[in-house]
């Protein structure tokens, strides 16, 4: 399931997936985008995978765009080339990353070194964001000349707060790890032992909550913003009924009073 760009590993119901640019510090390019779209519709797909990690091989988890392309695009003596762009569709999880979204699994970004841009942006649209100490990160943006890219404005301002999102946005200031755990963007965890330490985490999602919960949950959390109280207090009470038959939910209750591992089915 390796590919040129993506390296792929399954262990203990997790698929970690590396972006493999190492000597570009995992610069963005079409390429690489095409082979993280496969790498992760093959692991949403794949029974044996319960969560996702992305991170990055080598020193960084990604700087951005290439910066070739980017040269290229901003020449005075030639007309911009057109962007490969995906294509799109109207809805809110079928944009250019936000299919992220629609996975019904969680993708937990390992951000294990440098991150800026639209690196910056692919970690916005994972579910939780670790970060190892003393890195950092940057939007970019505002000095290329460049605009909040991919939704990721929207995505800021609901995660760190309009501020925060402004902050890091107009700025496009270079901040560390530990200040971005201070606005609750990551979690930072130790240097040693990075990435183990994040894929403990995901095999504890993987092995010790329901799948099918899993799936259910990030359903409501990402179309919450979208929802009234009411609408997100409908869908809660139509799927707590669902569960009351299923497989899963009779192997919660069975686990906890048998005080054993549960052995979940996503059934």
């Amino acid at each position: 399931m390796s590919s040129e760009h993506i390296l792929t590993t399954i262990q203990d119901r997790v698929a970690t997936l590396t972006f493999n640019h190492p000597a570009q510090m995992n610069a963005w390019g079409p390429a690489l985008e095409a082979a993280l779209r496969d790498a992760i519709a093959v692991c949403a797909a794949n029974d044996e995978v319960r969560a996702i990690v992305l991170t990055g091989a080598g020193r960084a988890f990604c700087v951005g765009a290439e910066m070739g392309r980017l040269a290229s695009n901003s020449s005075a003596s030639q007309p911009a080339a057109a962007a490969v762009v995906p294509e799109t569709g109207t809805g809110n999880f079928d944009q250019r990353y936000s299919y992220l979204l629609d996975v019904p699994k969680p993708i937990i970004a390992a951000i294990n070194g440098p991150v800026a841009g639209v690196g910056l942006c692919i970690a916005l649209y994972c579910d939780l964001r670790y970060m190892a100490a003393g890195n950092k990160m940057s939007t970019s943006f505002a000095r290329r000349g460049l605009v909040a890219e991919h939704g990721s404005a929207w995505m800021l301002s609901r995660l760190i707060g309009p501020m925060n999102a402004a902050d890091l946005l107009l700025s496009a200031r270079t901040i560390t790890a530990e200040d971005a755990a201070q606005m609750g963007l990551v979690r930072v965890l130790p240097q040693d032992g990075f990435l183990a330490g994040v894929q403990a985490i995901a095999s504890d999602l993987a092995n010790l909550s329901s799948p099918r919960s899993m799936g259910i949950i990030k359903r409501q959390l990402n179309l919450a913003p979208f929802q009234s109280l009411a609408e997100a207090t409908k869908l809660a009470d139509d799927e707590i009924a669902k569960c009351r038959g299923t497989e899963d939910f009779k192997e919660g209750v069975a686990h906890f009073v048998e005080k054993r591992r549960p052995a979940f089915t996503g059934r």
